[in-house]
């Protein structure tokens, strides 16, 4: 069955990619990628007598509609996830090269081609293999810079996104959580310190990534390469995506603050002297503490997708679990 599936796929790629390339191409080496409990990645090659062109798949799950929901919401089609792709890669900041969308008729379903770009993605070896040792002394800085490119953006540039400000979020968050039915306090004390502490006078105007931490980077021995899954961008507060990138979850067991493998010093510096607005430190911890209680938040909505059947997966249910340790790092950050 499986196998039968998959060759479905490949048919349907190639019929789509040549079309999108003006020449005929077959697919080979069809895999569907590990990682993502939302969107699934497939990886191919397109191949003709001048060569090999390396791509990926971004798509729907076949069992899900076209479009995905995130913790607020807000809708996001790929075709306004490709949308994104496009006029950040147009900027210049490290991201894929969007290829084509695909057409209901392609028989592929709903998603977009990009170009594959070569390296690690799966963040527990770029921490620990020696391979990405160099690369882990540099990424920081790398952040810092590709994340001051994003948030410099023009929004002219991009296609309608959500606003989404912190008030906002919180609000949602809280509503979120009541709806579980089950007494979390340490969210609940974490929303509340978010609410009371919340800066004044912040824009909300910025292109934010949404979901920029180590897992979502393509990284080679000399350090970020891309910048992936972009399917949670809207409009904000810039200091979000680095305080994203400070939670604890994301360092995957090793000791350095952002994304396990540098320091907050490094990310901010060259976050400012690449024309990103200054970080104070009391903002950096805002946005890591409200992170922190988002990542947790979103554990237990993966858990109760599980519980309630809307999806049954192990790895929702695993992810789940997460939700007290995440619950723990909370209290531990306000402390």
């Amino acid at each position: 069955m499986e196998t039968n599936r998959q060759s479905r796929l490949a048919e349907a790629l190639a019929r789509a990619t040549s079309r999108h390339l003006g020449r005929p191409v077959r697919v080979e080496a069809l895999e569907h990628l590990s990682g993502g409990a939302s969107r699934e990645t497939w990886a191919f090659d397109a191949v003709d007598p001048d060569g090999i062109l390396p791509l990926i798949l971004r798509r729907d799950p076949e069992s899900e509609a076209t479009v995905s929901q995130d913790a607020l919401g807000e809708r996001m089609d790929r075709a306004t996830e490709y949308a994104v792709i496009e006029a950040v890669a147009a900027t210049g900041v490290l991201a894929p090269k969007p290829c084509f969308l695909l057409r209901p008729g392609d028989g592929a379903g709903t998603g977009f081609v990009m170009e594959r770009v070569p390296g690690e993605t799966i963040a527990r070896r770029i921490l620990r293999d020696d391979a990405y040792r160099d690369a882990r002394g540099v990424m920081a800085a790398q952040c810092g810079r590709i994340l001051a490119g994003i948030h410099a953006i023009d929004r002219a540039r991009l296609p309608a996104l959500p606003v989404l400000s912190a008030a906002a979020q919180i609000a949602k968050y809280r509503e979120i959580l009541d709806d579980f039915g089950v007494a979390h306090p340490g969210f609940e004390f974490g929303l509340r310190w978010l609410e009371r502490n919340r800066p004044a006078g912040r824009p909300d105007d910025h292109l934010v990534h949404g979901d920029f931490r180590n897992g979502n980077m393509v990284v080679g021995p000399d350090g970020v390469r891309a910048a992936l899954d972009w399917e949670l961008a809207h409009l904000g507060d810039p200091i979000e995506d680095l305080g994203w990138l400070c939670v604890k979850s994301w360092r995957f067991g090793a000791a350095p603050a952002v994304g396990g493998f540098g320091s907050r010093a490094d990310l901010v510096s060259s976050y400012e002297a690449a024309g990103g607005g200054p970080v104070a430190a009391g903002l950096l911890r805002y946005w890591e503490v409200f992170g922190t209680m988002k990542w947790g938040v979103l554990c237990l909505m993966q858990a109760f997708k599980h519980l309630r059947g809307a999806h049954r997966s192990v790895e929702l249910a695993a992810i789940g679990r997460r939700a007290a340790e995440t619950e723990y790092d909370l209290l531990n950050l306000i402390g």
